[in-house]
């Protein structure tokens, strides 16, 4: 009984509606456990396993009224065999070195999300975001959260934000070098934390949300097998219902 205390904390609160950031003319909602501080890595670690994500402090999943794109996706990791282009990327880019950062503000890191943002995801939104805006939504975190910074002669090419659950990585954000055309840094990420998720012997890589009709997310479906929680469940998606 003392163990579970905590959740019968937390509380839960659904949004008004606003504008979908990823389907154009949708409005959408979100449902937002409360209060923050209580949510530590055990209770966020089962919050992802019902379909919750995070951006800082905030811990919310989609409530939609008429809408039910956005699908969790985890990636088994075990089950995960590299598809010939993905070989190829971790030929390109096994070469980085990688280092874990204290999660603080760094100018280097900072300037590489702009040119990141600007060149990426030029009207988003997050292009004109303050070093305030910055921090709250890569630096704060109340759960046991990782910076890892990948380098190549010295020259920063990718930070990747990632949070330890109990039972996998949650990939928060990565953000890389917008200015090499032939890299495929976002790809090597994903690749990289397969491989700790497989060291430590975590099963499963979480990769947020996955929305078969946004561009933006269609790199998720290219790992697989992918699994998705529809229906309050996790089932592996089919080739047809990643397409």
């Amino acid at each position: 009984m003392q163990k579970d205390y905590p959740y019968a904390l937390i509380q839960f609160y659904v949004t008004g509606p606003y504008d979908c950031s990823y389907l154009p003319a949708q409005r959408a909602r979100s449902q937002v456990a409360t209060p923050n501080h209580v949510i530590d890595t055990p209770i966020y670690s089962e919050l992802v396993r019902n379909g919750f994500r995070r951006s800082g402090v905030f811990t919310y999943r989609p409530y939609c009224d008429q809408c039910q794109a956005c699908v969790p996706v985890r990636i088994p990791v075990e089950r995960f065999t590299a598809s010939r282009s993905q070989r190829r990327s971790a030929a390109r880019h096994g070469h980085l070195q990688v280092t874990e950062r204290p999660l603080g503000f760094d100018d280097e890191h900072y300037a590489l999300y702009q040119r990141y943002q600007e060149q990426r995801h030029a009207g988003g939104g997050m292009d004109q975001d303050s070093r305030e805006q910055y921090a709250h939504f890569l630096l704060q975190s109340h759960v046991d959260t990782r910076l890892i910074e990948f380098r190549e002669a010295g020259v920063l090419r990718m930070v990747c934000i990632i949070d330890r659950l109990t039972d996998g990585l949650s990939s928060v954000y990565t953000f890389y070098d917008p200015d090499l055309p032939t890299a495929s840094f976002g790809t090597w990420g994903v690749l990289w934390q397969i491989d700790v998720c497989r060291a430590l012997n975590l099963p499963y890589l979480y990769l947020g949300y996955w929305i078969r009709d946004s561009r933006k997310m269609a790199y998720k479906a290219r790992f697989k097998p992918l699994e998705g929680r529809i229906g309050g469940q996790w089932q592996t998606l089919l080739d047809e219902q990643l397409i």
